[in-house]
């Protein structure tokens, strides 16, 4: 069985792959900046706020595939741009994350980072999956992307909190590319979906000033939410300690 890696080698992992990678996707990021500059204007890169480890938040960076404008629950087809669309069937809009791995916000694997009015729309126990970095990729986006449905994504994202482990983060690793390549789960968004529909109420609704929200660059935590989160990061931490004897 594979043995756990902890928070501290996962760290040291992202950083030598990224080094040793730097002169294949420094090139690509230059490109990919100036073509999006040129077809586009400025801004290059889109930064918004995500909820990371811990329940702390931090400005996640992509490259702007959308013309300007509020950033919706749901990708606009309409607003995307010529080169945003290809940004996004190739993923490379995702690339600039690299700095929030190397800043460390971010692993190179991990759940996918939440906004801010997610939260309130998980549960105690899909709340565990804030106990580790959100990541570039993840068991969830090597496993249908966005044709799972949230609850789906979250199951994924609770299994690599439990269960970091060195050949898994390797295999997510190697099977991200192949996901890449083949577009798989690009499409997909489910207007339906429990999580995606609450977060849209969520973020269209007034917020009442008198209650305990904390607000954050015009985006909301509850703080009942993030009670529940320091519960269930004890709760893991405990378990993890019991899986390791």
């Amino acid at each position: 069985m594979s043995r756990f890696i902890s928070r501290g080698a996962r760290r040291v992992l992202d950083i030598s792959l990224i080094a040793v990678t730097a002169p294949i996707w420094l090139p690509i990021i230059g490109a990919v900046s100036a073509a999006v500059l040129v077809t586009s204007g400025r801004p290059v890169f889109f930064n918004q706020e995500r909820v990371g480890r811990n329940g702390e938040t931090f400005s996640m960076r992509k490259f702007r595939s959308m013309r300007n404008g509020e950033n919706p629950v749901i990708p606009d087809p309409g607003r995307i741009t010529a080169i945003g669309a290809i940004l996004r069937r190739t993923s490379l809009d995702e690339l600039p994350q690299l700095i929030n791995v190397l800043d460390g916000s971010m692993s190179l694997v991990g759940p996918r980072p939440l906004l801010p009015e997610q939260l309130s729309a998980l549960s105690s126990t899909q709340l565990l999956r804030f106990t580790v970095r959100p990541g570039l990729t993840g068991l969830a986006q090597v496993n249908g992307r966005n044709e799972l449905s949230w609850d789906e994504r979250f199951e994924f994202d609770l299994e690599w909190a439990e269960r970091p482990t060195l050949r898994r983060y390797l295999s997510i690793l190697a099977q991200t590319r192949e996901t890449v390549i083949s577009g798989e789960g690009i499409e997909g968004h489910d207007h339906n979906d429990r999580v995606i529909r609450e977060t849209t109420e969520r973020a269209s609704s007034p917020v009442d000033v008198d209650q305990d929200v904390v607000f954050l660059d015009e985006q909301h935590l509850d703080l009942d939410a993030i009670g529940r989160l320091e519960l269930t990061i004890e709760e893991l931490q405990q378990r993890a300690a019991g899986s390791r004897r």
